[in-house]
């Protein structure tokens, strides 16, 4: 099973990707479910969402203590929450964002992690681009099927047609796919990097 923990604020889709993540999953054939932790869902008020991807029949019902990978939809959450709380030691991590690791200030929690599963993808100027909105959610699904490799771009693109149609659905399949770009190309970057230090 492969559990993902999406982070972010009122207002941004943090529950609508985590549905989206699913429905991608379903696409595949696999078994999936998505939920949110229930708190204040007020505009700008930190929010949590939880994916599970199984090949087989999903039992548990509680909140993902122990993610595989961090979805971070907003970078202010950064050192507001602690958003890495019980991340699997080399799990994924992405994070909307046009800043590096090291700008953020996480260079010491980061020192030990393999870098190809460490990416950073500015989602909400994607989204600005293509949807005229700051929703970072989608281009970050689009980032996610890149760097984890559990859900292809195709699926994604599914998901976003089944909940989106006409020119919404165009956008935010532009982003979705720009992210997925920008986050293969980064990881190949740091696979290079790691090579030539080896």
């Amino acid at each position: 099973m492969f559990q993902v923990r999406i982070h972010g604020r009122g207002g941004q889709g943090v529950v609508t990707a985590a549905e989206m993540l699913s429905i991608a999953a379903f696409e595949e054939g696999r078994h999936a479910q998505a939920f949110p932790s229930f708190g204040s869902e007020r505009m700008g008020a930190p929010v949590v969402a939880f994916c599970r991807i199984a090949d087989r029949e999903i039992r548990l019902r509680e909140p993902i203590m122990e993610p595989d990978a961090l979805i971070i939809q907003d970078p202010t959450l950064l050192h507001q929450v602690d958003v890495f709380a019980g991340l699997k030691k080399g799990g994924y991590i992405l994070i909307n964002t046009n800043k590096s690791f090291e700008e953020l200030g996480l260079s010491e929690f980061i020192r030990d992690w393999p870098h190809e599963r460490l990416c950073t993808v500015a989602a909400t100027e994607l989204s600005k681009k293509h949807v005229g909105r700051p929703m970072p959610n989608v281009p970050l699904l689009g980032g996610f099927a890149a760097v984890a490799g559990v859900i292809k771009l195709e699926s994604v693109i599914m998901a976003i047609n089944s909940r989106f149609s006409g020119k919404v659905a165009a956008g935010n399949i532009a982003g979705a796919t720009e992210a997925y770009d920008i986050v293969r190309a980064e990881m190949e970057e740091a696979r290079r990097e790691e090579a030539a230090h080896a």
